[in-house]
């Protein structure tokens, strides 16, 4: 299992970056977030949907990560220049907490949802979390899991794109 901070630092292409993380507590989420101007990158990462190049990374993007308190997920807000979404990347997680500086963490547990602003939802690397349980890297309850939040984040948080984009405004503020 790979470990990720808030501040993903495991991104080397960026290589300059500036971070404003708090702890948030509202009615409808608590936890940490975490707000990335990404300043220089070595190169720009741009994946591909539907035939179309999405720059996910690059000089002058923003990302907001939302890491729910005592849940299994991972929010990443891809903004761009504008302050408009691109995409939402959601990790599944085993577990979190804080390393010794303080940087909140997650325990990845392979499977993603990758959530375009039309509110198209593909399960990601689905390959790799089955993987990871044939080569006994997780057990049989952390795969269920992945799984089980997966559903719950399709079937709840995920189901009103509208309400999703403005839940994800106003954790990490417009723009």
């Amino acid at each position: 299992m790979k470990r990720s901070d808030l501040s993903y630092g495991e991104w080397k292409c960026i290589t300059k970056k500036e971070t404003n993380r708090k702890f948030v507590k509202t009615d409808n989420f608590e936890g940490y977030v975490e707000v990335i101007d990404i300043k220089e990158v070595t190169t720009p990462q741009i994946w591909k949907h539907n035939g179309e190049d999405i720059v996910v990374c690059d000089k002058g993007l923003k990302w907001i990560s939302m890491l729910p308190q005592d849940d299994y997920y991972c929010i990443t807000a891809m903004l761009n220049e504008n302050g408009e979404i691109i995409l939402w990347y959601i990790d599944m997680i085993a577990g979190q907490g804080l390393l010794d500086d303080g940087t909140p963490y997650f325990d990845d547990l392979y499977l993603d949802l990758v959530v375009y602003r039309d509110g198209t939802i593909v399960v990601d690397d689905m390959d790799e979390l089955q993987e990871a349980l044939k080569t006994k890297d997780i057990t049989l309850e952390q795969y269920n899991l992945a799984i089980c939040t997966s559903r719950k984040l399709q079937d709840g948080l995920l189901k009103n794109i509208d309400m999703f984009k403005q839940f994800t405004y106003e954790l990490g503020g417009r723009g």
